[in-house]
C-alpha cells in the first residue's frame, strides 16, 4: 500500500493500519478468547469501582438507558398499523391500512 492510497482511508482505518495492522475489534476479540479470565476480573473490577464511586450517576444513566431501550422497542420496531391487535381473528389489518 502506498501513501496516496493510505490518504483515502477514513480516520479509523488509518489508525488501525498503523497500530495493530488490523481492526481493533478483531484484536480485542482474540485477546478475549486467549485471556478470558483476566477480562472478566478486569470488567468486574471496573464495574465495582464505578459502582462504588459513581453509584448515583450510574444509576440514573442505567435508568435512562433502560427507558430509552424499552421506548425504542415499543415505538420504532416496525411500521405502525392503526388498531393493530384490536380486530377479530383473521382480520388483515395491514390490508386495511394500505387502502
Amino acid at each position: 500500500m502506498n501513501w496516496k492510497q493510505w490518504l483515502t482511508f477514513g480516520l479509523y482505518k488509518r489508525l488501525w493500519s498503523i497500530i495493530g495492522g488490523r481492526q481493533w475489534t478483531f484484536i480485542i476479540r482474540d485477546t478475549w478468547h486467549k485471556f478470558e479470565g483476566l477480562w472478566i476480573i478486569g470488567l468486574v473490577a471496573v464495574g465495582a469501582l464505578l459502582g462504588h464511586w459513581l453509584w448515583e450517576l450510574i444509576f440514573w444513566f442505567l435508568l435512562v438507558f433502560a427507558l430509552g431501550y424499552i421506548a425504542g422497542h415499543l415505538f420504532w420496531g416496525k411500521d405502525y398499523i392503526p388498531n393493530q391487535g384490536l380486530q377479530p381473528p383473521f382480520y388483515n389489518a395491514e390490508e386495511e391500512y394500505k387502502k
